[in-house]
């Protein structure tokens, strides 16, 4: 049983964890015509919670009961991997990418996510309402207004040739590459880092 959970927690490579990526398509499509995305499981829990007769919500929430219940598997499996799975490695971020974080103040590669940034702490601060609330938004805003989220679109749209899943992929893409190079360090030197 040791050798398996070792086997588990090390990180999969490549090759094995997108083609069980990629094989969710096809998988969904059989077993009921559905489609794979995360941001719409947020519409059901508001229609499912909050009937309030708001025509976005008012739909047949129950139909979709399976995307719940996805997105619930993921939140368990985050937690099992996380504090049963985890491994107990250091974060591997390269040196290049290291500099660059450190001159832009940002010092801690412990975890996935820098407790600088990203950290109770920082939830009432300059930081965290740029970061959480604001950038939140802007995620919330773009999933709805993109018609989905990355998943949705570069997993599921793009491998059933929807135009608009590609076209809304490249944006994605260009949009992180311009946070990355151009907007991050104003923003950071903004909130004081």
């Amino acid at each position: 049983m040791n050798d398996f959970i070792n086997w588990l927690s090390q990180p999969w490579p490549w090759y094995v964890a997108g083609p069980m990526i990629g094989l969710t398509v096809p998988a969904l499509l059989i077993l009921g015509n559905k489609t794979f995305g995360i941001s719409s499981s947020l519409r059901h829990v508001c229609a499912m919670c909050v009937p309030a007769g708001i025509p976005f919500f008012t739909y047949n929430w129950k139909k979709e009961m399976w995307n719940l219940l996805f997105v619930l598997g993921v939140l368990i499996g985050g937690f099992v991997a996380t504090n049963f799975l985890a491994n107990p490695d250091s974060i591997i971020v390269s040196e290049a990418t290291q500099a660059d974080l450190k001159a832009l103040g940002v010092t801690d590669f412990g975890n996935l996510l820098p407790a600088d940034i990203f950290s109770w702490e920082n939830l009432f601060t300059a930081k965290g309402l740029l970061f959480f609330v604001i950038g939140g938004f802007l995620v919330g805003f773009g999933t709805r207004y993109a018609g989905g989220c990355t998943s949705g679109h570069a997993i599921m749209g793009i491998s059933s040739l929807q135009w608009q899943s590609v076209l809304a992929t490249v944006f994605f893409m260009i949009g992180g590459f311009l946070m990355t190079h151009v907007l991050l360090e104003p923003l950071m030197k903004l909130v004081g880092f």
